[in-house]
């Protein structure tokens, strides 16, 4: 029974070493400051800054890797969340949606944020600084109805 132990360790060892080498791909691409969300709609500080910790790791180009996005499995799970949320919606390239696309995305930020869909939980566990309260959630849709009008509000009509 002990040998059984002491090679299952070793293999379970040998396998968290082997699967470090599978890296997944983790960059944050150029910024191009006109194209970002704050400098085509100004916010004010509180807006601001619940983009930065909030929203900026996973929907933007400012992504800060923390250290366990080196080590596999965590690695995958944040690259592929990362990855995940610039596609859905990238605030670091909003200059590049048209105006019907803002109009949606702006509505979802309110809706997720509302619903407390977003940030998504395992990111809150991690970084509990970064829930939205209800106050945060109204803040940011009173914003979104501001910077893209229809898209926030209709929204919030249909429920």
């Amino acid at each position: 029974m002990r040998k059984l132990l002491k090679t299952t360790f070793f293999v379970l060892i040998i396998l968290i070493l082997a699967i470090q080498a599978v890296r997944p791909r983790r960059s944050n691409p150029p910024i191009e400051p006109a194209r970002e969300i704050t400098a085509l709609h100004p916010a004010n500080q509180n807006i601001s800054a619940m983009l930065e910790r909030s929203c900026n790791d996973c929907h933007s180009n400012r992504t800060v890797w923390p250290w366990y996005s080196n080590v596999a499995p965590a690695s995958w799970l944040v690259a592929r969340d990362v990855n995940n949320g610039r596609d859905a919606l990238n605030l670091s390239e909003w200059g590049t949606y048209n105006k019907e696309k803002r109009q949606e995305l702006a509505g979802k930020i309110c809706e997720e944020a509302k619903d407390r869909e977003m940030p998504l939980l395992q990111y809150n566990l991690v970084h509990p600084q970064a829930r939205l309260s209800s106050a945060d959630a109204a803040t940011m849709c009173s914003w979104t109805q501001q910077i893209a009008p229809g898209g926030a509000q209709e929204k919030e009509e249909g429920d």
